[in-house]
């Protein structure tokens, strides 16, 4: 069953021009969401992983399926203000100005292993300074994972440049 017929695209969202790939009919789907996260497990069961980090918000969902049924914790990275305890932050470039995400400043142990987790990778800033937090505390990247790609953008190339291996579900080019 291929995870990518079940998202939907919305045109012009959220300005003219964008094909925005939403999620939330993936995740409506009962054999679709099911499916998705088989399909994560399959491809992380055995590797050494100590936690799942979830990028702010859909992230979240994916990352905490797939970190229970990995048996391991989950972590949330948030955007700023957020998060109730003490945290560090990266900044990162939108397209037009900056954001700034956080995580707790006792999220991660040092060279525990982090499998990165959200729905989209486009062109990389937020997946960028996620990587960022986590290597400042010490933790080492296994692997990104995505359910979509959007290879047009650049955010896979950027996070390879960078030596992480990436991993998606599906890609959208061009289209």
């Amino acid at each position: 069953m291929p995870i990518k017929s079940r998202i939907r695209t919305v045109p012009h969202y959220p300005k003219q021009g964008v094909m925005f790939r939403d999620i939330t009919t993936l995740l409506k789907d009962p054999v679709g969401f099911r499916v998705t996260i088989n399909e994560l497990v399959n491809r992380y069961t055995g590797m050494k992983i100590d936690t799942v980090v979830g990028i702010e918000a859909r992230g979240f969902i994916i990352g905490a399926a797939l970190a229970y049924q990995l048996g391991v914790g989950f972590v949330p990275i948030r955007k700023k203000g957020k998060l109730p305890a003490e945290t560090i932050s990266q900044e990162y470039d939108l397209e037009y100005g900056t954001d700034r995400i956080e995580i707790h400043v006792d999220a991660i142990r040092k060279g525990e292993k982090v499998l990165l987790v959200d729905d989209l990778i486009a062109t990389g800033g937020t997946a960028e300074a996620a990587v960022k937090l986590i290597e400042s505390m010490g933790g080492k990247i296994v692997e990104c994972a995505f359910v979509i790609d959007l290879p047009d953008l650049g955010g896979r190339k950027r996070l390879e440049k960078l030596k992480h291996k990436v991993f998606a579900l599906s890609e959208f080019e061009g289209d």
